[in-house]
């Protein structure tokens, strides 16, 4: 049947994102349609039997910590709770693990933490307790910036309450941390490689390798929020949320449109008016569309290049995708057999780099388009958080290979020769389970089913994971911030008036955040006003 229809709004994507921005839009009393091109909404936040029935994995994102955190959750949380989203939640969010049978682990109890630290260096210790002051003082701010706009005079609100309250030089200190590397925050406050490497694990979850300038932020945040708040996955599978979103849109009058893929954005007078659909069917947007995409792909692809001038093209262009990511998913009849203990069965990540330098030169391998040698594995041990995921006495563990080539050009190892992913990905598990062997010895013997994702997977699944990069565009200082998703195009807004972006692409970046959605809606409603005064005015001077 061909696609047609009239709203106040068209969302482009069903992701977490696009799906928050419709119901924020639908809440306010405006007609949305959500239009997505897979069978189900939802994006990277997906799960479902990837290994054998009745083991249940989220196949990308599963960390769902910033959604529970946000405005957004907090705004719609009964109603999403009415349509069946919960959360399952560990006190012992994560853990490093090292040769020898060595780890760093960090609990909800502060001091059993301390303590841990201290057993294995006390120098460890007293940089923990001295990070974690610095966090306290300054993550109000910090959070503040994260969930406003920028720029905006909410912004600089927080800026000015960081100066009030802790002058100038606080400042100062503040934006020297937040400008190191992961490297260089790791030996500013940690004795010992293995502290030091708890740190950069976190910086490889998004773009930034061990010396990477501005890759500090990240771990000083998500280090001590999983400490003070534990790690959260959806009971029941990552989809729920989605499905949760899209149902509370439902109730609010909203519609969504699954199998439905947006080819051009329909321009009327130089103004969004409307979108045409793969089928020919052509939608109508009155008031705004809003593009839950990539810049690439919507300058690139959805728009006319006529409509856009050549520096938009150009910028758009120059968008830059950090390395790629592959996912392997387990089904296991027992725990991981951690060599460092078994009650790291019951973290929820366990970080296998194992040091600051495998992660650098993991990286530098990841961007001169070699598949790695020795891959951060980032271990998700879902089940243990939800014990709903598997069956009695089973697990499911999804594990993030961090970084692999988009690409690949040739094997750092020297002993994988495929360079095409279909075929390469065998042999890549294959190197994944053997690192996994060795600080989990007796893990390959539980495997009774294994499913792995290459990058070409990841952005088939999602077009918005160009070249399988998990977090939709690097976060280095030139794309981050105000320059997100590229100079002077940030705000939500884009070049063609009544024309939205939102998503992972646009401030504040990657993860299950809500707040692009949150803030481009706002920014909707904002520009709606504004035109509804402009015209009110126009009409009073000329009756």
């Amino acid at each position: 049947m061909t696609t047609a229809g009239s709203y106040d709004a068209v969302v482009i994507g069903g992701g977490h994102n696009g799906l928050v921005a419709a119901l924020y839009l639908a809440r306010a009393g405006w007609s949305v349609g959500v239009l997505e091109r897979n069978a189900a909404v939802g994006g990277a936040v997906a799960s479902g039997e990837a290994t054998v029935p009745g083991f249940t994995h989220d196949l990308y994102s599963t960390n769902q910590n910033l959604f529970l955190g946000s405005q957004a959750y907090a705004d719609f949380a009964p109603g999403l709770s009415r349509h069946g989203l919960r959360f399952r939640t560990t006190d012992q969010p994560y853990a490093n693990v090292f040769p020898d049978g060595l780890s760093v682990r960090v609990s909800s109890d502060y001091e059993r933490t301390l303590g841990q630290l201290a057993a294995h260096d006390p120098g460890d210790a007293e940089g923990f307790a001295g990070l974690y002051e610095v966090y306290q003082q300054y993550a109000p701010y910090l959070f503040g910036v994260y969930g406003s706009a920028l720029p905006s005079g909410a912004a600089v609100r927080q800026v000015l309450e960081l100066l009030r309250h802790r002058g100038l030089r606080g400042a100062t200190e503040l934006v020297h941390t937040l400008l190191m590397s992961t490297r260089e925050l790791g030996g500013t406050w940690f004795a010992t490689r293995e502290a030091r490497a708890m740190a950069a694990c976190w910086g490889m979850h998004l773009d930034f390798g061990p010396d990477v300038a501005g890759g500090a932020m990240f771990p000083l945040l998500e280090m001590f929020a999983d400490m003070e708040n534990g790690m959260s996955v959806v009971e029941g599978g990552a989809r729920r949320l989605p499905l949760a979103l899209a149902a509370l849109l439902a109730e609010h009058g909203g519609e969504v449109r699954t199998g439905t893929e947006v080819d051009r954005v329909l321009c009327d007078d130089g103004r969004a008016a409307g979108v045409r659909c793969a089928d020919g069917g052509t939608l109508t947007a009155r008031r705004a569309v809003i593009a839950d995409v990539g810049p690439t792909a919507l300058y690139e692809r959805l728009l006319e290049s006529e409509r856009l001038p050549a520096r938009v093209r150009r910028a758009a262009s120059r968008y830059q995708y950090g390395p790629g990511t592959m996912m392997l998913h387990l089904a296991l009849d027992g725990p991981l057999p951690w060599a460092a203990g078994t009650e790291l069965a019951r973290f929820g990540y366990v970080h296998v780099a194992p040091y600051v330098d495998d992660l650098a030169r993991t990286y530098t391998e990841s961007l001169a388009g070699l598949l790695p040698a020795d891959p951060l594995l980032v271990v998700g041990q879902t089940s243990a958080i939800d014990p709903t995921r598997a069956p009695a006495g089973r697990h499911v563990v999804w594990i993030q290979i961090r970084m692999v080539p988009s690409v690949i050009r040739g094997d750092a190892a020297g002993t994988i020769a495929q360079t095409r992913w279909s075929e390469a990905v065998g042999p890549m598990t294959d190197r994944v389970l053997a690192k996994l062997e060795d600080y989990a010895p007796g893990s390959r013997s539980r495997i009774i089913g294994a499913t792995a994702h290459s990058p070409e997977d990841l952005e088939a699944a999602d077009p918005n994971l160009v070249g399988g990069d998990s977090a939709s565009g690097s976060h280095h200082l030139s794309q981050n911030f105000v320059f997100r998703p590229m100079s002077g195009h940030s705000g939500y807004r884009t070049c063609v008036p009544g024309l939205y972006l939102t998503g992972a692409s646009t401030w504040p970046g990657a993860g299950n955040n809500a707040t692009s959605g949150r803030l481009a809606a706002r920014r909707v409603l904002n520009d709606a006003r504004l035109r509804g005064r402009s015209w009110a005015a126009r009409k009073g001077r000329h009756p």
